[in-house]
C-alpha cells in the first residue's frame, strides 16, 4: 500500500473507532510494521490532523475533523484524475471544460492535509488529441442524445457525395482518431454511423423522438455484428 493511501486509511480507522487504536492494531489491518505506523502518525500530526495519543496507549482522532460524506480513496481519486486527463484527448471541448470543473470539485472536497498527495501533476495521459469537428459541436450531439431531439446534418458520405440527413442521435463513440454519431437516419430508415469530421453543418431541430432513445440504442446493440454506415 502506498503511503498516501495508508495515511488516508489511518484517518478512516481512527475516525470510525469507538476508542483508542494502537499502532500494532493499525499496522496489522494495513499490513505494515508498527514503526511505519508511528512515522505515519507523526506525519499526520505535522499536517495538522488532530491525532492524539501515544505508544502503548493507542491513538484517537479528536472530534472536529470530518471527511466528506462521499470520500474516495487515493487510488479511486487517481483513477478519476487519469480518466479526466484522458478526456482531453477526445477533442470534445465541452467535456474537457467539465473535466476541469470536476477536478476542482475533487480537490475542494479533499481534506487539506491530503491534497499534496493527490496532485494531478504526477499523473499524465499522453497521446494524439482528436481535432474538434468543424461542422458540428459534440456538446450539441450530447444534448440531442439526452433530450432525444432530432438533428439535421449536411454530410459527406463514404463515397464523397454530399447529402442532408435528419437523424435521431442515440450514442456518441469516441475513437482515437474520430468521433462517430450513432443515429436513426430518417432517409435510410435505419441505424447508421456518422463521422463528425464529415459533417459540414448541423442544426438542432425543434422536433423530438422522446421515449424512443433506449429502444433505438438496443436496436443498435443488437445489430453490432451487422455493421452500418452513412
Amino acid at each position: 500500500m502506498r503511503k498516501a493511501s495508508r495515511l488516508f486509511e489511518i484517518i478512516q480507522i481512527l475516525r470510525l473507532a469507538k476508542g483508542p487504536v494502537t499502532a500494532s492494531q493499525i499496522g496489522e489491518r494495513l499490513g505494515v510494521t508498527v514503526r511505519s505506523i508511528y512515522r505515519d502518525i507523526v506525519e499526520l500530526q505535522a499536517m495538522k490532523v488532530p491525532v492524539e495519543g501515544g505508544r502503548g496507549i493507542g491513538y484517537i482522532l479528536r472530534p472536529g475533523f470530518e471527511l466528506p460524506p462521499m470520500m474516495f480513496t487515493v487510488e479511486e481519486t487517481e483513477a478519476i484524475v487519469v480518466a479526466l486527463a484522458l478526456l482531453k484527448r477526445t477533442g470534445d471541448r465541452g467535456l474537457e471544460a467539465a473535466a476541469g470543473r470536476v477536478n476542482q470539485k475533487i480537490a475542494g472536497a479533499m481534506p487539506a492535509p491530503l491534497r499534496p498527495h493527490l496532485s494531478s501533476t504526477a499523473l499524465h495521459a499522453w497521446g494524439t488529441v482528436v481535432a474538434p469537428a468543424v461542422g458540428i459541436d459534440t456538446s450539441l450531439v450530447r444534448q440531442a442524445i439526452r433530450d432525444e431531439q432530432k438533428l439535421t446534418i449536411d454530410y459527406e458520405d463514404a463515397a464523397g457525395a454530399p447529402t442532408r440527413r435528419t437523424i435521431c442521435p442515440v450514442a456518441l463513440i469516441y475513437y482515437s482518431a474520430t468521433h462517430n454519431i450513432v443515429a436513426w437516419c430518417e432517409l435510410r430508415q435505419g441505424i447508421r454511423n456518422f463521422r463528425t469530421d464529415r459533417v459540414s453543418h448541423s442544426l438542432l431541430e425543434n422536433a423530438h423522438f422522446r421515449g424512443q432513445g433506449e429502444s433505438l440504442r438496443q436496436q443498435w446493440i443488437d445489430s453490432w455484428t451487422e455493421g452500418g454506415s452513412g
